[in-house]
């Protein structure tokens, strides 16, 4: 029976060394791996135990299995520090080191004197071989020296759980199992099995653990080979979250550039970090449902830091995700002065551009004998009349579209520039052809606006200017001109554009007739309201009049 026992303890010992091999990555803890090369020879010891034929040959294996009490829970401790984060002097190690070799050469004294053991046999039962021992001073020495080593573990245990927020709660976990396994089996169990010994299979229990922490250290462990040299350099901030955007790890300089970061807790949610919900979980987020989405920019103090987003992998599965943030203040300073000249100098050519097109509009009126101040005048009252569409909650014109028309106002009678000036400039009432003749410049000045803005990289207002320009004589009962349109086939702006040039053309005086009062052009416009013009926009007009007014009245 204790030969099975013992075989079969082998046995999972070995298979469990040849899996950690199989996953081993140079960054894996070096005391675990220490760990699973020793755990097979002890347990070989416990074999070579169970089978001895004579005291000499017992005594022998019995040495091999204080390898156990004397390194391997040497190295408990060790992974135990190492895995929390304790950094231990050189000197301490050694210290440790030393301690075990003159425990281990303590047991080297059994069956040479009764230091170890007052008294030692051999005895069989059935084909099991096992030692019968009278405790001596050198085995309570070995006794008290494992009972510190397991005292100092634990009290390690407890303050990474309650104080280290950079260990992961979960390799606290796994870390303080095997422990009390091993406990329970050395100092408690035992007796109530003796002698079979349980030591072996506690062995493997830890190795199973561990190797459960070496899976998962991946995720933890910031230092993997493929960001070595960017942590080595420091100028590259690391910082890991799981697929459910918890916090794993982040390395110095991730830290220095998110201070928030010194203040979380391993595999804590970052949901309800005011400061990382607006950065970290938005980007990730944002990544998650569009991979294009890798890249982001992070602002602390007066640096600007380039933020990539990758998938954290363990082989071909995704198991988190990972931050790069490194320092991109120079190029985004850079590309933030090149940014505010193109918009400098796209400003000043805009402003050339609208200016060359006010000029034209102002050369077309200058021709005109009965228009002078026209298209100044309409301009201001379009944009009057569009501040009072703006003012009712129950429209939103777009922001794009009002500024587009107050600038398209002006070239709303370009087409002027191809009548014939016998025609233009007559000092009277037009005769029924000369009156066709000046009809032809709607469509003549959606012409040229089309050719002028033809390459214009503004494609909205290119067509809202041409509508100004082609439809503001159409009328809402169809019998407007040149296409007859009627109601809301005629576009909106053309629309308002009829109201203003209308109202400036009653209001003001003309070579064929006199300016009527504001009376009088208000009751012509109210009027016309449903025929010439879109009775929809009737309250805006009211509302508008005592501002059409009173900016004529300025110019007076």
């Amino acid at each position: 029976m204790y030969v099975t026992f013992y075989t079969l303890t082998f046995a999972v010992s070995v298979l469990l060394l040849l899996l950690y091999v199989l996953i081993w990555k140079k960054h894996f803890d070096v005391h675990i791996t220490v760990f699973f090369v020793l755990t097979p020879i002890i347990n070989l010891g416990y074999v070579m135990l169970a089978h001895a034929a004579t005291l000499r040959e017992a005594i022998a294996a019995n040495r091999l299995t204080f390898l156990g009490g004397c390194f391997l829970i040497m190295d408990i401790v060790l992974i135990v520090f190492s895995m929390c984060g304790f950094r231990l002097k050189r000197w301490l190690r050694t210290l440790m080191v030393a301690a075990s070799l003159v425990v281990y050469a303590m047991t080297l004294t059994i069956g040479q004197s009764d230091l170890f053991y007052k008294s030692i046999s051999f005895e069989k039962a059935g084909s099991s071989g096992y030692l019968i021992k009278e405790y001596n001073t050198l085995h309570t020495i070995f006794y008290v020296y494992d009972i510190l080593c397991f005292a100092v573990t634990i009290a390690a245990i407890i303050y990474s759980y309650y104080r280290k927020r950079q260990v992961s709660r979960k390799t606290i976990l796994l870390l303080f199992l095997p422990l009390v396994v091993a406990m329970l089996c050395f100092f408690v169990i035992r007796k109530h099995f003796y002698p079979l010994e349980l030591i072996p299979a506690a062995y493997d229990f830890a190795m199973l653990m561990y190797l459960i922490i070496v899976h998962r250290v991946s995720l933890y462990d910031i230092n993997d080979t493929a960001v070595d040299s960017l942590v080595d350099e420091g100028t590259t901030g690391l910082v890991s979250f799981d697929l459910r955007y918890n916090y794993l790890a982040s390395n110095g300089t991730a830290k220095q550039i998110m201070p928030v970061l010194r203040e979380l807790t391993v595999d804590h949610p970052i949901h309800g970090v005011p400061e990382l919900e607006q950065t970290a979980l938005r980007w990730l987020k944002l990544f998650r449902d569009d991979e294009s989405k890798d890249t982001a920019l992070y602002k602390s103090g007066e640096r600007i830091y380039l933020v990539n987003i990758r998938y954290l992998s363990d082989g071909r599965r995704k198991r988190g995700y990972q931050l790069f943030l490194t320092d991109d203040t120079r190029t985004q300073n850079y590309q933030a002065d090149l940014k505010a000249e193109v918009a400098q100098k796209t400003a000043h050519i805009v402003e050339m551009h609208n200016n060359l097109v006010l000029s034209m509009a102002t050369m077309v009126e200058s021709r005109d004998n009965s228009t002078g101040g026209h298209i100044r005048r309409t301009s201001e009252l379009v944009r009057i009349l569009v501040g009072k569409i703006n003012e009712d909650p129950a429209v939103s014109l777009p922001a794009e579209f009002c500024r587009n028309i107050v600038k398209a106002a002006p070239m709303h009678d370009l087409g002027k520039i191809a009548v014939d000036d016998a025609v233009l400039r007559k000092p009277g009432r037009f005769t029924p052809e000369e009156f066709e003749k000046m009809k032809a410049h709607a469509a003549e000045g959606a012409r040229i606006v089309h050719e002028i803005l033809k390459d214009t990289d503004d494609n909205d207002f290119h067509i809202l200017a041409e509508n100004v320009a082609h439809y503001h004589h159409e009328r809402w009962d169809g019998s407007g001109y040149p296409e007859g349109l009627k109601g809301e086939e005629i576009p909106l702006e053309a629309r308002i554009m009829a109201i203003a040039d209308v109202y400036d053309a009653l209001v003001s005086k003309r070579v064929y007739k006199e300016s009527m009062s504001f009376e009088q052009a208000d009751s012509i416009i109210m009027e016309g309201m449903g025929k010439h013009f879109d009775k929809q926009l009737e309250p805006y007009y009211i509302a508008a009049r005592p501002e059409f007014e009173s900016y004529y009245r300025s110019l007076a």
